[in-house]
Formats: C-alpha cells, sequence, structure tokens
C-alpha cells in the first residue's frame, strides 16, 4: 500500500467516524427536547427525530446533495449529481464523493432538528413531514451550497464558516424563529393579561444527558470538518471546541445566579450548546482565548434572547432560537473579529479579523452572509408553512394538544406502568 493509498483510508475512516458522531447527536436531540417538553408529547419527539433522520437522509440523497454541491450555475445552486450521479468531477478531495454525502447527511439531518424543537407539543406530524422535504431538499442545500461549495457567491466573496455556525445553526435557529411565530404559542403559555406561565421540563437529567451526547458529538461536528485524519489542526478544533463550550455553561451558572440568585439547570444546559453553536464558524481560525470569550458572550446572549422571547410572546420550548440563531449569528460575526492570521493563511490573504489587522473586508462579508442566510431561513420557511397549510393543517387540534401529542397523534404514551388500557378504536378514530 503507497501512502497515497494509505492517506486516502485514513482520511475515509475519519470522516465516516465523524459522520456517526454528528448521527448520535439526534440521540441527544430526542433526549433533550423529550426532557424540555412535557411526558404527554415525548413520543412526538422521538417520532420527529425519526422524520429528521429517514426522510432527510432520502430528499438529501434524492435531490439535497444536487443542489448543494452539484455543477454550479451563477453561483447559487447546483444543478448536476442528483441520486449521486451524474457530473461530480468538480469535487476534489481525498474520499469519495460517497464518504462525503455521509458527512454533509449527518449537517442536514441536524439543521432539520433545530427547528423541531421550536415548534414543539404542536406540529401537526404531518404537516412536519412535509416542511422536513422542504428543508432537507432545498432550504438548507441552497444556502449551503451559497457558502460551501466552492462556486457559491458568498464563498467567492470570502466567507468563513468553517462548520456551519451560519449556514447551520443561523439557517436552522431563524427558520425555527419563523415556525415558532408562524405556529402560535402552547395553549395556555401565555394568557390574556400578560401573565407567563412557566411549562416545567418533564425530565431535566434526561435533557441533560441529551446535551452530553450533543457536546460529544460536536467534536465530530467541527474536528471532522477538516476531512481529513492528518490534519494539523484537529487538536486546535477541538480544544477550542470545548473551551467555548465550558465557557458558556460555566458563564450561564454564574450569570443565573446573579440574575435569578440560583443557578439555572435548563439556561445552564442550553448555555453549553450556546458556546458549542458559536465557536461552530471559527473553531479553526481563532485562539483558544478568544473560543473562551465567544462561549461566555454567546451563554450571556443566550438567556437574555430566552427572556426577550417571553415578552414578546414567542413560545419556543426548547430554546432553539436563542441557542442557534442568536449565538450562530454571535460565532458568524466573531470570525470576522478574531481570525487569526496564521490559521486563516489557507482562506485567502487579507481574510483575518478586525483586531488582527485585517480590517473591515472580512467581517463585512460574515455579516452580510448571516443576514443572507437568517433572512432566508426566515423568509423561506414561513412561506413553505403557509404553503402547506393551504392543504392541511399545520397545528393539531385543541383537543389533541390538551390530550397530548403522543395519544393524540400517534396512540400511545411515553410512559406507562400497564394498569391502564387504551381504547385502539377511539384512538384510530381520532377520539
Amino acid at each position: 500500500m503507497d501512502i497515497t493509498e494509505l492517506s486516502r483510508g485514513l482520511d475515509t475512516i475519519w470522516v465516516v467516524l465523524t459522520a456517526a458522531m454528528i448521527l448520535l447527536m439526534e440521540g441527544g436531540f430526542a433526549l433533550l427536547e423529550a426532557g424540555f417538553v412535557r411526558q404527554k408529547n415525548a413520543v412526538s419527539i422521538i417520532m420527529k427525530v425519526f422524520v429528521d433522520i429517514a426522510f432527510g437522509a432520502l430528499v438529501f440523497y434524492l435531490v439535497g446533495f444536487g443542489i448543494m454541491y452539484g455543477k454550479d450555475i451563477g453561483g447559487l445552486f447546483g444543478t448536476s449529481g442528483f441520486l449521486m450521479k451524474g457530473d461530480l468531477s468538480h469535487i476534489v478531495l481525498n474520499i469519495s464523493n460517497e464518504t462525503y454525502w455521509l458527512f454533509q447527511c449527518a449537517f442536514v439531518i441536524a439543521v432539520i432538528s433545530i427547528v423541531s424543537g421550536a415548534v414543539a407539543e404542536r406540529i401537526h406530524f404531518r404537516a412536519y413531514i412535509l416542511f422536513t422535504i422542504a428543508m432537507t431538499g432545498l432550504i438548507y442545500p441552497l444556502a449551503g451550497h451559497w457558502v460551501w461549495s466552492g462556486s457559491g457567491w458568498l464563498g467567492k466573496l470570502g466567507m468563513i464558516d468553517f462548520a456551519g455556525s451560519a449556514v447551520i445553526h443561523g439557517l436552522g435557529g431563524f427558520a425555527a424563529l419563523a415556525a415558532a411565530i408562524f405556529i402560535g404559542p402552547r395553549i395556555g403559555k401565555f394568557m390574556p393579561d400578560g401573565k407567563v406561565n412557566i411549562v416545567p421540563p418533564s425530565n431535566l437529567p434526561l435533557a441533560s444527558v441529551g446535551a452530553f451526547i450533543l457536546w460529544f458529538g460536536w467534536f465530530g461536528f467541527n474536528a471532522g470538518s477538516t476531512l481529513s485524519a492528518t490534519h494539523s489542526g484537529i487538536g486546535h478544533i477541538a480544544i477550542t471546541t470545548m473551551l467555548s463550550a465550558a465557557s458558556g455553561g460555566a458563564t450561564c451558572i454564574l450569570f443565573t445566579m446573579l440574575r435569578y440568585k440560583k443557578a439555572d439547570p435548563p439556561m445552564v444546559i442550553n448555555g453549553s450548546l450556546a458556546g458549542l453553536v458559536g465557536i461552530t464558524a471559527g473553531c479553526a481560525f481563532v485562539s483558544d482565548s478568544v473560543a473562551i470569550l465567544i462561549g461566555a458572550v454567546c451563554g450571556i446572549a443566550m438567556v437574555l434572547a430566552t427572556e426577550m422571547l417571553e415578552r414578546k410572546k414567542i413560545d419556543d420550548p426548547v430554546g432553539a432560537f436563542a441557542v442557534h440563531g442568536i449565538s450562530g449569528s454571535i460565532g458568524t460575526l466573531a470570525v470576522g473579529l478574531f481570525a487569526v492570521p496564521e490559521l486563516t493563511a489557507n482562506v485567502g490573504q487579507g481574510y483575518y479579523g478586525l483586531f488582527y489587522g485585517g480590517g473591515w473586508s472580512l467581517l463585512g462579508v460574515q455579516a452580510l452572509g448571516l443576514a443572507t442566510v437568517a433572512v432566508w431561513g426566515f423568509a423561506i420557511t414561513w412561506l413553505f408553512l403557509w404553503l402547506i397549510r393551504k392543504i392541511m393543517p399545520v397545528r393539531v387540534s385543541k383537543d389533541e394538544e390538551l390530550i397530548g401529542l403522543d395519544v393524540g397523534i400517534h396512540g400511545v404514551p411515553a410512559y406507562s406502568d400497564n394498569s391502564d388500557f387504551i381504547d385502539l378504536d377511539r384512538v384510530k378514530n381520532g377520539n
């Protein structure tokens, strides 16, 4: 075996393993969201995660990958590579196109899972399937093409988003915001007199385990984006990822102790995730100390954004927008401020942060890219949900919401002591 073949084999193993780590994050999403919602809706969370994986993978294989990485037209979208066929010769990597597809498939599944949490406990299952097809087949692939395809217009301008603070988390976060506003709050969340009712999580230990699984998978998310087992930056990427997540969690512990007189567990969980989201764009391009700063800023911003949504009477049960939309935005802009020259040497001449002598160029490109992805994610999500509502209900009925989606939609509770019977005929008839 020559050195070239050995290198290709190592890179293939690395990418497949990190893709598997990212796919394991779906278990994290499932546990996190199931722990944050009420017991009567835990099964609905699990079913949506299965939709994310099953429909997401198939649709991305059929059309999404081609739109994202196919032969380019005007820097806007790809036109080849559907069903992994046609001309993909422009993709020049040390791994096969099939291996690359698997890694990117794990990413697209993560995007739709972000939206899932924002509409938990009230979206109709059939409508969610249709939106998943739209997100994985068109919405995300187009945004990904603009930044990551090598020929997209934002990538050509010089936008840096190493593992997806904007393309994945910013897009998913702003799509989640649009979906939460469109579908409306849960029954009883906001009272006519302005009172906000707290909906207590059903199982915080379960949510915590979900967060730990996501934290673990993030090392595959970020370090795996090198697409090479011998990349010299893997260690640096791993440590910036760890430090930002730890900083987000630690900052939320201290900030909520000051603000609420006690450390708030859901905020601390989301604080660590906010740090992970924030470092995703610049994990390969910022210093260790800046990673700590990014995590801290994201943690505080997440808390304030969560409060802001409640003041605006926007119901986001798991904090999807505060974690992904806000932190993704901060992380994307942070690259324009803090990217280190020696770490961005392979990106392009002059593309480093404002505070390192790079001027306003990169920051301007990052801001343009972020605004484009955010507006695209919000507007197109609203449009697709509006179109879906023309053909079927987007929100479950009042009775289904009150009884819980587990029994009301799926016909089975998440937890049972086997002391009760379910009238199967009534469930099938929608009663």
